[in-house]
């Protein structure tokens, strides 16, 4: 990749960022809205099993149904 090309990406990565931080700005904002209802908050063990156990059960299920149903002739071991 040549200097330019470089000078290039980085202009467009750095031009990204800059309007991603920008846009995120007002998730950090201590205000409150009107009509705001946040409700109550998430345990530790409720995070972990929304964001973690939850989503390994689910690709678990997935792959036990993959490998269930799958209909492709395997090769049988030759003792």
């Amino acid at each position: 990749m040549d200097k330019k090309n470089a000078l290039r990406a980085g202009a467009v990565t750095a031009g990204t960022a800059l309007m991603m931080l920008l846009m995120t700005s007002p998730a950090l904002a201590l205000t409150r809205d009107d009509g705001d209802d946040p409700g109550p908050g998430l345990s530790i063990g409720e995070t972990v099993g929304l964001y973690v156990v939850a989503p390994l059960v689910i690709f678990l299920v997935i792959v036990g149904l993959v490998m269930v149903l799958d209909k492709s002739d395997r090769p049988q071991k030759q003792a």
